[in-house]
């Protein structure tokens, strides 16, 4: 009714219905990195609070996160902040890695959605940055990983297809 999606064979977001979308993810991802940077809020928990934010934050105040965050180009996670100008860098899922060292560049928010997930994801250090390699992987699917040249931390293929390095 409001001219947000449009219904031709498939359904898809109109050119306003986009904008809307791309306001709402960008105020989530920016409320993100606000709570973690400036709020000192956990890694883990900034997902679910940025869900209430991203609703609640006018265009001035916007504005305003962007200037004390400097202009930030991706949400805590890795994930781009639309309207930031960034290009992400071509990306493969860990589980496709073979061969060489790669950088996490970013974690899909599905797995965001999962406090536990996150938490383990945070304690072997597996946030955007670190560097991963592959080090064995099991018939059923479990990739084990070394992160940063030092330990070692097997991911299930849920976890391993959700979590990407840079190409």
């Amino acid at each position: 009714a409001d001219g947000l999606v449009a219904v031709d064979g498939e359904v898809t977001l109109t050119e306003t219905g986009r904008h809307l979308a791309e306001v709402v993810v960008r105020r989530h991802r920016l409320a993100e990195r606000f709570l973690t940077e400036v709020l000192g809020l956990p890694w883990v928990k900034v997902h679910a609070e940025a869900e209430v934010w991203e609703h609640a934050i006018s265009d001035d105040v916007e504005a305003a996160m962007w200037a004390k965050l400097d202009n930030p180009r991706t949400c805590p996670h890795g994930n781009p902040i639309p309207g930031a100008g960034y290009r992400p860098p071509a990306v493969e899922p860990i589980s496709a890695l073979q061969g060489r060292t790669a950088a996490l560049e970013r974690i899909s928010e599905e797995l965001e959605l999962d406090d536990d997930i996150m938490d383990f994801l945070d304690t072997n250090s597996l946030r955007p940055g670190a560097e991963v390699e592959v080090v064995a992987r099991t018939p059923d699917g479990i990739v084990t990983v070394r992160v940063n040249g030092e330990h070692q931390v097997g991911l299930s293929e849920f976890i391993a297809d959700r979590v990407y390095v840079a190409k």
